[in-house]
């Protein structure tokens, strides 16, 4: 049984299995109301899913999620009601993309190296999309029989610490959130369980919500982090991290968000200066 919302998606815009039109088709059939687009690092597919939300008549929230890292630690800031055509925010998560194409090709470098001549032209679609991803790359050493499954692909070769892992570019939390709010968006801080000790500075930094209803979280953990939430003025959002991949634990709207989460979300980003 699935809910009415998911504010966490991906699509083939980024390291999703399903186009952006497919997503929104899928959470058509499956009843959801309002469903929002959080690629990975861009917002190349939110257009196509305005265009056929509107057709089924769906309310679809343009967003994005920004890989960010400070000091080591990793944190994905999602940004909703971001303006997906805002010339500066396009030309920012370009420069991340480009840093994505560069960290691919020395991948490919080192998988070859320990004899495992994976060819560029394997991650062909996700090149022409933009961005690619570890998932991607993963995913097509599974397609050529190097490994059996994604997740000993990440295990043996793509994970931090093996052989094959290379780090790449990224904006910092603090540059995330201003991306996100100089685009008109609303900056949540994304499956945010292992980082809680960035919320005093972020908060400081403009940061509007935690996104404390997530796939993996037990409802002792959402309820930690809904305090947090009440704590730091911050909204509560929730999803999936829908990829529309094989063995995928949850499907489109079966995280349990509160509707009362969303109507704060919406409350806050129609409250926002030039609205």
């Amino acid at each position: 049984m699935t809910g009415q919302v998911d504010l966490h998606v991906h699509t083939t815009a980024s390291d999703g299995a399903l186009t952006p039109r497919e997503v929104v088709a899928l959470a058509h059939r499956l009843g959801i109301q309002i469903l929002a687009i959080t690629d990975h690092d861009t917002v190349a597919g939110v257009g196509e899913a305005l265009a056929h939300a509107t057709e089924v008549g769906l309310t679809l929230i343009p967003g994005v999620e920004i890989s960010a890292e400070q000091n080591g630690v990793q944190a994905h800031i999602l940004g909703y009601y971001v303006d997906h055509t805002f010339p500066p925010l396009v030309e920012e998560l370009d420069l991340l993309a480009q840093a994505r194409l560069r960290r691919a090709a020395k991948t490919l470098e080192r998988l070859t190296e320990m004899g495992i001549p994976l060819a560029w032209e394997s991650l062909a679609e996700a090149v022409e999309q933009g961005v690619v991803g570890r998932p991607h790359i993963a995913k097509a050493l599974v397609e050529n029989g190097f490994v059996s499954s994604i997740s000993e692909a990440f295990g043996r070769y793509l994970n931090p610490g093996q052989a094959a892992y290379v780090p790449r570019l990224k904006a910092t939390p603090v540059q995330a959130i201003r991306m996100i709010r100089q685009a008109g968006g609303l900056p949540v801080l994304a499956h945010p369980w292992s980082v809680t000790f960035l919320l005093k500075e972020l908060v400081a930094e403009g940061l509007a919500g935690l996104e404390a209803y997530y796939r993996s979280y037990d409802s002792c953990q959402m309820g930690r982090l809904s305090r947090l939430a009440h704590e730091y003025g911050l909204v509560c959002t929730g999803g999936t991290d829908f990829h529309g991949l094989e063995g995928e634990p949850l499907s489109l709207g079966e995280v349990p968000l509160p509707l009362s989460c969303v109507a704060e979300l919406q409350e806050l980003h129609a409250s926002r200066p030039g609205r």
